[in-house]
């Protein structure tokens, strides 16, 4: 319990899987973790998981594109969709005038989040083989991913 927020390690891993292999992490099951999430956090049911929603169904459309990025080009997309949640959160809070931390605790949790992502990264391939699908890889039934 230091002064500072942690790093969110939980997004940093969901982000890192919807990039790689987003058929692995389907909607319904971020839903229910998020959601689990929100309530064991006491932060208000929904928003937060709503806009991890939205950000991971936009990444996972994009999915074409990501396969073929370096990895520091990567980062930079998922820090810049890391940062557009944390404004977006920020600003639904601020509308319904719900009393929020202060901006600089998120801005720290959200350094923290992108400076710990290529890490994430790193240990979901070292230890659970997590890798983007190389072109023109197919899965067990012939279909392309």
């Amino acid at each position: 319990p230091g002064a500072l927020p942690g790093p969110d390690l939980l997004l940093c891993l969901i982000l890192a899987w919807v990039v790689r292999r987003p058929e692995f992490l389907p909607m319904p099951m971020i839903l229910l973790v998020m959601l689990a999430e929100d309530l064991i956090l006491m932060r208000p049911p929904g928003l937060w998981t709503a806009i991890v929603i939205l950000a991971t169904e936009f990444l996972r459309s994009r999915v074409a594109l990501t396969r073929e990025l370096n990895f520091v080009v990567e980062w930079m997309l998922v820090a810049g969709v890391m940062l557009g949640m944390v404004l977006a959160y920020r600003l639904a809070l601020a509308v319904a005038f719900v009393p929020q931390p202060a901006f600089g605790f998120a801005i720290v949790q959200y350094l923290w989040s992108i400076a710990l992502y290529p890490l994430v990264v790193a240990l979901s391939r070292a230890v659970l083989d997590l890798r983007k699908p190389a072109m023109g890889e197919v899965d067990d039934f012939g279909r392309r991913l």
